[in-house]
């Protein structure tokens, strides 16, 4: 493999569970470049607050990471690859012994998952990735683009979570913060995309009831600073006198006049105007003057919490907002609603509520759904199985994957390394595979049993090419897993995490 600088220093071991399973040839230090996701509790806290607020709903909010300068449309092959040392392997979770297993199924494997994290420019993406086998079953393995800011000032993003198992809002496995990030010296500094691949350790997964609604009394819902709102209730006209009469429970109960109204207009005999929130865009295109839809005044600016920033949907850009100072705003847009009052009254119980975490340590991430073994200086050629979530268009606009579901490739991975010029890229693996982006930070893996859903992580996903330009991604390139990234992948793998929760 290339070299951009060299090493100098001592060596790796592996320790504790490692040394049986990870045989290879150390490595210099150097070649590690290790950076903090989620150093303290604090910090973590906040990262699992960020994704699980309002129902998970930043999760959903989140798009496939799509630099354009991750797909390319020129590749050109090189000679064979040569091994820089021997060929290792770490075995996957619960392969430490042999268990002989046959089926003919394709089944997806427990391990894989989606990567969120924010980017420096603060969007919200995903990538693909899968959990490894690792001294304390703590570690994902991940594109290193997927990690670390590539636009070039060389550091980690920001709130990156795993989700094995991911679907549509749900965490069936639990969410898991990133704490420490591996990756290769020259990734890390010079964005060498040959070795496009991290390593990271994560916090022990956090389950239970996110969000759930509480009902509480007025007193406990005033003081509440978190997420809450107010839910009514049709309840009988006795009903609402005597609780108008009890002093506990007087501000329980209201008089709703609206449950006979009439939608109308302006001119109409006794009409009156209301004001209806909308978005952005609607208050935007809505004409002035007396009319149903028409603007109803000036934006009103109010000032906010950082929990009801966070939980208030976004309407439209310019919506919510943030200053230097480090001031939440929320700008809402009123349209006119007018209405003819009607004469029946909706008597109503005002229930309050706020949202609560009940949330639960729920354990390592390799004891929940297991780990891929990790494998290195194999022979080109070897037939692999590659998995992923893949999501974006391709260079003629068609969008073939929605990146609800995971999806899979199969074939022998390319004899000859890949060259891509655009990315620098001097010797990759290679493999036929129509996906699109999403699908990145995904694993490659030999001897993949679909029984048992476990194999060995030869490499992941890094670039999405048009091999025949015809506007189709219809190839993949991975770094070649070498001594070097062996070195990188035992640190990582000996290296603690712990809970959050206690």
């Amino acid at each position: 493999m290339k070299r951009i600088l060299l090493p100098a220093g001592g060596a790796i071991l592996a320790t504790g569970l490692l040394a049986a399973g990870l045989a290879g040839t150390a490595q210099a230090t150097s070649d590690v470049a290790s950076d903090p996701l989620a150093k303290t509790a604090a910090q973590a806290a906040e990262t699992l607050n960020f994704w699980s607020a309002s129902n998970y709903q930043a999760l959903r909010n989140a798009v496939a990471f799509n630099p354009d300068q991750l797909e390319v449309e020129k590749i050109s092959r090189g000679g064979g690859y040569s091994a820089d040392t021997k060929p290792g392997s770490s075995v996957p979770i619960g392969e430490e012994k042999k268990v002989a297993v046959k089926s003919q199924n394709v089944n997806m494997p427990k391990t894989i998952g989606k990567v969120f994290f924010e980017g420096r420019d603060g969007k919200l993406y995903w990538c693909s990735g899968t959990s490894v086998q690792s001294q304390y079953r703590n570690l994902v393995a991940t594109a290193g683009h997927c990690v670390y800011d590539i636009a070039g000032n060389d550091e980690v993003v920001s709130r990156w979570v795993f989700v094995p198992g991911y679907y549509q809002g749900k965490a069936p496995y639990g969410l898991y913060v990133g704490k420490q990030a591996f990756t290769h010296y020259d990734f890390d500094v010079y964005e060498d995309f040959d070795r496009d691949y991290a390593f990271v350790t994560v916090y022990n997964g956090i389950g239970g009831s996110l969000n759930k609604p509480k009902l509480v009394d007025w007193n406990s819902y005033k003081a509440y600073k978190g997420e809450k709102f107010v839910k009514d209730v049709t309840v009988s006209e006795d009903e609402y006198t005597k609780g108008k009469l009890d002093p506990k429970t007087t501000d329980y109960y209201d008089v709703d006049p609206g449950a006979a109204d009439a939608a109308t207009g302006p001119d109409f005999p006794g009409a009156v105007v209301d004001r209806e929130e909308t978005t952005k865009a609607k208050y935007d295109l809505a004409p002035v003057g007396r009319a149903n839809g028409a603007k109803f005044g000036e934006p009103i600016v109010e000032s906010v919490t950082e929990e009801a920033f966070k939980a208030y949907p976004e309407t439209g850009p310019g919506s919510k907002a943030k200053d230097a100072a480090g001031n939440f705003t929320i700008t809402h847009y009123y349209v006119q609603k007018w209405f003819k009052p009607g004469k029946v009254k909706r008597f109503v119980r005002l229930d309050p509520y706020i949202v609560v975490h009940e949330v639960k340590d729920v354990g390592r991430l390799g004891d929940n759904v297991g780990g891929q073994g990790v494998a290195w200086n194999q022979a080109p050629g070897k037939v692999v199985r590659t998995f992923g979530y893949p999501y974006g268009p391709n260079p003629d606009g068609s969008k073939p994957y929605t990146g609800v579901t995971p999806k899979w490739c199969y074939g022998k991975s390319a004899s000859k390394v890949v060259k891509v010029p655009a990315r620098k890229v001097e010797e990759q693996q290679s493999l036929k595979c129509a996906v699109t982006a999403g699908y990145d930070g995904g694993p490659w893996l030999a001897n993949y049993s679909n029984a048992k859903r476990l194999g060995y992580v030869t490499g992941v996903t890094s670039l999405i090419v048009d091999v025949d330009g015809n506007k189709r991604y219809d190839t993949i390139t991975s770094p070649i897993f070498d001594g070097e990234t062996a070195a990188i992948y035992k640190s990582a793998a000996a290296s603690w995490s712990g809970k959050l929760i206690p």
